[in-house]
């Protein structure tokens, strides 16, 4: 499988709410094994989504860059095939 460019995110500590900087995204819930299926959100015009798997709650920041965020632990860096 080609990696893609759309950044995936997990909640593994549990925070109530992840700020990123991209308003189309993977959630995989918590890390590997513990992962949900990997669900593609995007958030439209609005500035915030709730995984319908996890219930994280993400809020989309035009401070940060596309594909990063707050915490920077949230961030889930797919390994190569």
């Amino acid at each position: 499988m080609a990696q893609t460019s759309v950044p995936h995110f997990h909640n593994t500590q549990g925070d109530t709410r992840i700020e990123i900087g991209s308003k189309e995204f993977q959630c995989i819930g918590a890390l590997p094994p513990f992962d949900h299926p990997h669900v593609f959100l995007d958030m439209g015009s609005e500035n915030e989504i709730v995984c319908p798997y996890c219930s994280t709650h993400y809020v989309f920041s035009p401070k940060l860059t596309a594909g990063t965020c707050d915490p920077t632990s949230a961030l889930f860096i797919p390994e190569p095939a």
